[in-house]
């Protein structure tokens, strides 16, 4: 990835140590849980474009096609690409910069009620357009969807754990965080954990439900939760002042305000909304500038 550094001497196998300005660093004293520095973030995408965009995509397929769910992982993935403190992460009072860009997401195995979820965890290639995201991800879920039981992966790693008994599994759980702090924790339970990623995403509008906030957790490192909600219709004030019916999705997003600041926030929001607009881009790679002007 862009970011891949060797490691030297502070660094963790997942990230690069970083420096950051003084009131930062001493945030991650002040706050050292994860949950104890969030943000809150909602917003109104216009979507039509996009869905213009996939209609064209689409046409003539009756599976396989791609989704407003797809073309948001690789504008997510194309945003933190752009936007490197995105991607950074605090851990055991330390600033880093990860080695990689990862998304996840949670599957349904079945849209029932008691039906098993599946996690499904996603590292970019710079290559990558919204074409092979949109593949991979259709392929991994198709996968996942063929049983309705953990068939390998974080998830029967975490079966495991929940059959250990009551005492076990906490002792189990506080040797885990004890060397998540120190970035120690084998690859067998972080490899494929959400809980690791860049962004962990959910994409509500595929269960017809409104975007909320998600809590961030303190075990792990990931850093931003977005939730997707329902596309819908909705009154918009076009930029020459007329209001005209688009087709919108609603966005919220919980942040570590510690790898950031709200005017970077707000840039990289920008930049997303320019995406949306112009969703062609999604088909150059990852590593390819959009050309969005941040004046």
């Amino acid at each position: 990835m862009k970011n891949a550094k060797r490691v030297k001497w502070g660094d963790r196998k997942d990230g690069k140590r970083v420096s950051a300005p003084g009131l930062q660093t001493v945030m991650t004293a002040l706050m050292p849980k994860r949950t104890e520095a969030e943000v809150y973030l909602n917003d109104t995408i216009d979507a039509t474009n996009l869905i213009a965009y996939l209609d064209k995509k689409n046409e003539g397929k009756t599976d396989n096609k791609m989704t407003i769910f797809h073309c948001v992982i690789m504008a997510l993935a194309k945003m933190v690409y752009e936007r490197p403190l995105m991607n950074r992460f605090i851990q055991g009072y330390r600033i880093y910069e990860r080695n990689e860009i990862s998304l996840s997401f949670v599957a349904k195995r079945r849209f029932t009620d008691g039906a098993e979820e599946t996690l499904m965890y996603m590292v970019m290639n710079e290559t990558d357009t919204v074409n092979e995201v949109s593949k991979r991800i259709i392929g991994d879920v198709a996968e996942a969807r063929k049983s309705e039981h953990s068939t390998g992966g974080v998830d029967e790693l975490l079966d495991k754990f929940a059959a250990l008994p009551r005492p076990l599994l906490a002792g189990s759980v506080r040797l885990i965080r004890y060397l998540d702090f120190w970035g120690k924790n084998p690859d067998f339970i972080t490899a494929g954990d959400p809980n690791y990623s860049t962004i962990l995403v959910s994409n509500l509008g595929s269960i017809k439900c409104p975007a909320v906030y998600h809590h961030l957790n303190n075990y792990g490192t990931n850093s931003i939760m977005v939730t997707i909600g329902t596309l819908h219709k909705e009154e918009v004030l076009m930029p020459d002042g007329h209001k005209e019916i688009r087709d919108v999705i609603d966005i919220g997003a919980t942040l570590d305000e510690r790898i950031g600041d709200g005017f970077y926030f707000a840039r990289s929001l920008k930049l997303l909304h320019y995406l949306f607009e112009n969703p062609e881009l999604l088909e150059r790679p990852l590593n390819e500038p959009s050309g969005f002007d941040y004046k």
